[in-house]
């Protein structure tokens, strides 16, 4: 790696950034930054078809919601700007017109109805229409014309485009750093439009000519890109300029079953496919953010679908991945995704958090409940200590916490039947257990209740289950103490009272 280090991410802004698009931005980050290189993003919005407005700031928000915001963008460092290609577009014409004149290029007059109609007669024969050498001296384009005929259709105005002249008869001996050696017959390759009618580009040249002029070294790109690898060889020999290092990474499968990840599997399944809500006339689309994942797992998660270490290891930080990443190491097959593991993920760094990190973030859902008391942050700090271990994500803290807010109004009927014709007269006893009871603490409450249950050789279970049914409503919940602690003692001995006389 003799030249600096630069790489790039360069998504269309045409709707949600998918998070197969993520995974790739997230892999030129680590990238970049396990060799000090620079990470750029590039809006390849030539296609002004299927421009979307908001799709840009989606993009931007998005990488900086992960932590991998780029070094270089539109608005920021933009050392080889524009970064958007729209307004590229005169820089492209120039470098179209050049290959022209090197002879590496010709325009074409074909108009649109022509072609359908001998792609058409093509497959009336069984045969594939290819617009390459086997037809283009055949074909209306400056091959065919003479140059007076060509300059003065232009200067007509004459629509037309500009394709690339693929050379005949070649093998391409080409390598990619994760799929190695491969072999490309330019005989089998048309002849890619490389500026079209309306003045802008195809992606294929405004790619090529943005990845020179902004000097990259590496293209790291989804692996559906491969077939266009020979293509963009060729136009780096027409322009008599060196080509990056290529490496197309691995599709991110369907959790079930062969194919591309879709939205369609999120929304089937459950599980959402884009890092942040997008929201359109048809409805939400939710986002990785909005479903309550944090940022730190969502990266950790992505990074080992088609590449790993070579240990057992699973949780990185974002600066562990960037020190132990490799493109050596990334697979060829496709990753599979598996939403179960998407969520064990963030299950491992909300166990991991400070408490009172997450009780800030559960805070707003406790006020939104309108209970009769308000809790301090110490309070609901210590709640979340003894809940987060059963939570993958804080929009669960309510369900797995709520007795500790407000009293059960209904118990479990199957835990119910632990209800004996004896359990009333012990759950009074047990209230006045409680009631002489002066630090009511977790630790003297259980040594209390123990000792008193021991001394008057009553089985554990006769008198565990009814308790924890009367200040729960069901046979869940962290230590039993730690809960009669926190809610105290008056409304321990309320609860249980209450289900003395309800059970």
């Amino acid at each position: 790696m003799s030249k600096p280090i630069r790489v790039r991410f360069a998504p269309s802004p045409t709707g949600p950034l998918h998070i197969g698009g993520v995974r790739t931005a997230l892999f030129n980050y680590l990238f970049a930054k396990k060799h000090g290189g620079v990470f750029y993003l590039r809006v390849e919005d030539t296609d002004q078809n299927r421009f979307v407005p908001g799709a840009e700031a989606y993009i931007m928000e998005a990488l900086e919601w992960l932590g991998i915001a780029p070094d270089e963008t539109v608005g920021k460092n933009e050392k080889f700007g524009p970064y958007r290609q729209s307004e590229r577009k005169e820089i492209y014409r120039q470098y179209a017109e050049q290959l022209v004149a090197s002879g590496h290029a010709y325009y074409a007059f074909d108009s649109g109805e022509n072609l359908d109609a001998m792609r058409k007669d093509q497959e009336a024969l069984g045969q594939t229409f290819i617009y390459n050498h086997s037809v283009r001296e055949n074909l209306d384009n400056s091959l065919t014309n003479s140059a007076e005929d060509v300059a003065k259709r232009i200067a007509n105005g004459e629509e037309h485009v500009i394709r690339f002249k693929t050379p005949v008869g070649e093998t391409l001996h080409l390598h990619d750093i994760i799929r190695g050696d491969i072999k490309f017959e330019t005989n089998l390759l048309d002849d890619k439009v490389l500026f079209k009618g309306d003045g802008m580009p195809t992606y294929h040249l405004a790619n090529i000519v943005d990845d020179h002029l902004m000097e990259t070294s590496h293209v790291i790109r989804g692996e559906e890109w491969l077939p266009s690898m020979p293509l963009h060889v060729l136009l780096y020999r027409a322009f008599g300029w060196d080509a990056p290092e290529f490496a197309h990474l691995p599709l991110i499968l369907k959790p079930i079953g062969n194919g591309k990840l879709s939205k369609r599997d999120g929304d089937k399944m459950g599980f959402p496919v884009f890092p942040l809500e997008w929201q359109t006339e048809e409805g939400i689309s939710s986002g990785y953010r909005e479903k309550g994942f944090f940022p730190e797992a969502v990266v950790n998660f992505l990074a080992l679908l088609g590449w790993n270490d070579g240990t057992d290891k699973e949780l990185f930080s974002l600066e562990e991945l960037a020190a132990a990443f490799d493109l050596n190491r990334v697979h060829k097959a496709g990753a599979k995704f598996d939403p179960d593991k998407n969520k064990w993920f963030n299950h491992q760094y909300l166990i991991h958090k400070d408490d009172a990190e997450l009780a800030q973030a559960f805070a707003p859902v406790i006020e939104s409940k309108s209970l009769n008391r308000s809790f301090s942050l110490a309070e609901i700090t210590r709640i979340v200590s003894l809940v987060k271990d059963r939570a993958h994500f804080v929009s669960e803290f309510w369900e797995l916490s709520d007795y500790f807010f407000v009293a059960p109004t209904s118990y479990d009927e199957k835990a119910a039947k632990n209800w004996k014709e004896e359990t009333p007269v012990l759950m009074n006893q047990l209230i006045e257990v409680l009631a002489n009871i002066e630090d009511f603490n977790s630790h003297a409450i259980e040594t209390i209740v123990k000792d008193w249950m021991t001394q008057n050789e009553i089985g554990m279970g006769k008198v565990m289950q009814p308790f924890r049914l009367s200040l729960v409503g069901a046979l869940k919940g962290p230590h039993l103490f730690d809960i009669a602690e926190i809610i105290g003692k008056d409304e321990t001995i309320s609860r249980i009272q209450k289900a003395t006389d309800t059970l």
